[in-house]
């Protein structure tokens, strides 16, 4: 029996699912000369689509599409990227914060988590989903979610990657759409993916559910001279 998991399309498995949540995808390009990010959000609520990323110095921020509109800004309101100390921090809420501070003081990705838990949206309990990319292209991600349908606990999990052309791993929130909705499970999946910043990025948000898809970043990384290209699509346009 092979026990080492197999590589699916990223875009066949954006496509396949209509409600992913948010995500995150890590990986490096075919030619090993990139490592790539891509962090997109979704939403089946009012409060959940009137949104926005706004880029910033170090990174992006989700921003009210329309003030008038927003409900409770506390777990849609955040700065899902942050670069810091030549690592790029990618995250699905205000832990982006967390992780940035937790380094600032020389203490690992890890330990910033361990003080960190599932969001409080029971009976969802969405789970929060975190990487960091270092300089050289390797990466880790980490999951906190449920232990159980009542949140009674917090199951803690961190993946390491190393540099590999052509492939990546991607987490999500959700499994899929559903009523609650069904947490991310098991370990990231291991996705190949091609293609330069510009055509990748038009190829994700169209991978991405029509009706649900909100907001997309993507970062492409020179591994040799640290230089960041970005792109960023919104379903609102970011001028009334």
């Amino acid at each position: 029996m092979n026990k080492y998991q197999k590589s699916a399309d990223f875009l066949e498995t954006l496509s396949s699912n209509p409600y992913p949540g948010r995500g995150i995808m890590v990986g490096t390009s075919a030619d090993g000369k990139k490592a790539v990010v891509a962090y997109f959000i979704m939403g089946r609520s009012v409060n959940s689509r009137n949104r926005i990323f706004s880029e910033e110095p170090d990174g992006i921020r989700t921003e009210a599409f329309d003030p008038s509109k927003m409900v409770d800004p506390s777990l849609i309101i955040y700065h899902p990227v942050r670069l810091y100390n030549g690592e790029l921090i990618v995250t699905n809420g205000d832990q982006t914060d967390t992780i940035r501070d937790f380094r600032a003081d020389g203490k690992s990705f890890e330990e910033a988590l361990r003080t960190r838990c599932f969001e409080p949206d029971g009976p969802n309990w969405t789970p929060r989903i975190s990487a960091v990319l270092a300089k050289d292209g390797s990466y880790k991600m980490n999951i906190l979610k449920a232990y159980d349908e009542e949140g009674s606990a917090c199951l803690r999990q961190t993946f390491e990657y190393p540099v590999t052309p052509g492939c990546g791993h991607f987490l999500h929130t959700y499994e899929t759409d559903g009523n609650p909705i069904p947490s991310f499970a098991g370990e990231p999946e291991k996705v190949t993916f091609e293609g330069e910043i510009e055509d990748f990025t038009q190829a994700v948000w169209h991978a991405l559910n029509r009706d649900n898809k909100v907001s997309l970043y993507v970062a492409f990384r020179d591994l040799e001279s640290g230089e960041i290209e970005t792109c960023i699509i919104n379903k609102h346009p970011e001028e009334k």
